[in-house]
């Protein structure tokens, strides 16, 4: 299983605005073969990022999920802040989960090298 980070730096006053379009998602994503959860974690501290987390059964679940049409209409309305609603450029993470306490019998992810989207 993989993890995916995408850390948001998002602006104190577009915050509400930036959570509505998230509890307003397309939910394609929740179809996608491979797809297992999506969560958005607000920061607690000023200046943190937003991080919307998802996990995949797989690295090449998720490469299937960015690579698709599903992809490009769920994320349709991420366009909707204006550019200066955010502080500085996002960072995406890949993680391969190697342990996970809630299941023991979960093989380790394989390592798949260097993460690239483009």
């Amino acid at each position: 299983m993989i993890t995916v980070a995408n850390r948001i730096y998002v602006k104190a006053e577009h915050a509400e605005a930036f959570e509505k379009v998230f509890r307003e998602r397309a939910k394609l994503v929740d179809e996608m073969p491979g797809f297992v959860s999506n969560q958005v974690l607000r920061p607690v501290n000023e200046g943190e990022p937003y991080v919307v987390f998802t996990i995949w059964n797989t690295r090449q679940d998720f490469m299937n999920w960015v690579r698709s049409d599903a992809f490009v209409k769920g994320h349709a309305q991420s366009g909707t802040l204006p550019k200066d609603a955010y502080f500085q450029p996002n960072v995406l993470e890949m993680h391969e989960i190697a342990q996970d306490s809630a299941r023991p019998d979960l093989e380790s992810e394989p390592s798949g090298g260097p993460f690239k989207m483009h």
